[in-house]
């Protein structure tokens, strides 16, 4: 990215930024990665136990590596021997001192926008851990939460469904099947498979700070 379009891109972080610090979120806004695992490391101390979401934001940024360091007490679900033993981990997640995962929108309007199916990750982001850090790059930033919905379901869902070598309706044809009828938040495919089960907006919070927001100026995940 030359510097003209990079400066255009940190003006709308930053806007981006104070909505979230009105709605009593932390916000922070990084020129690269480097400079986002470092703001991460600020806010976790030595000995912390960490959880995650499955995000490949996560592990582009190098904030993966960061977590897996040993300097944390990481709750890896990816060491998991069985199904039985991911999920135990996805409810000691509740009691973790930091929650680490992305979003897969954040608007300018200062909303934090994320779909589950599994869900373990809606529920840690709503509620039980002290702390919530989100990693987040440009590319997810909308305009408002109309925009992160159908960004989920052109972009986010279908990704994330080949990624997962899950057989669905959006992995197939490259969006939400629901898009053809209007593309309302709650619709699509009927399938066992379908990922898009739960819908969390994070929006005014009561606990100040709990909800950390790292605002990155690269492109990460879907």
């Amino acid at each position: 990215m030359d510097e003209n379009a990079k400066s255009i891109v940190m003006k709308r972080l930053e806007k981006t930024a104070e909505a979230l610090r009105k709605n009593n979120m932390e916000a922070y806004v990084a020129n690269d990665c480097t400079q986002a695992v470092k703001l991460v490391k600020s806010l976790m101390e030595k000995g912390d136990v960490i959880a995650s979401g499955g995000s490949m934001s996560l592990a582009e940024s190098g904030v993966l590596e960061l977590i897996q360091s040993g300097d944390y007490k990481f709750l890896d679900r990816s060491k998991a021997k069985d199904r039985e033993e991911t999920e135990e981990i996805y409810r000691k997640a509740f009691f973790s001192d930091v929650y680490l995962t992305s979003a897969n929108a954040v608007t300018e309007n200062g909303e934090i926008y994320n779909v589950d199916g599994n869900s373990n990750r809606v529920a840690a982001i709503a509620y039980g851990p002290a702390s919530v850090i989100f990693v987040v790059g440009y590319n997810k930033v909308v305009a408002d939460i109309d925009e992160a919905v159908k960004r989920v379901k052109k972009s986010a869902a279908p990704a994330n469904c080949i990624r997962l070598g899950i057989d669905s309706a959006c992995s197939k044809i490259g969006e939400c099947v629901s898009l053809k009828n209007g593309g309302d938040m709650c619709n699509g495919c009927k399938a066992d498979t379908r990922i898009c089960c739960n819908y969390l907006v994070s929006a005014y919070q009561r606990h100040k700070g709990r909800y950390k927001v790292v605002l990155i100026a690269e492109q990460l995940g879907y």
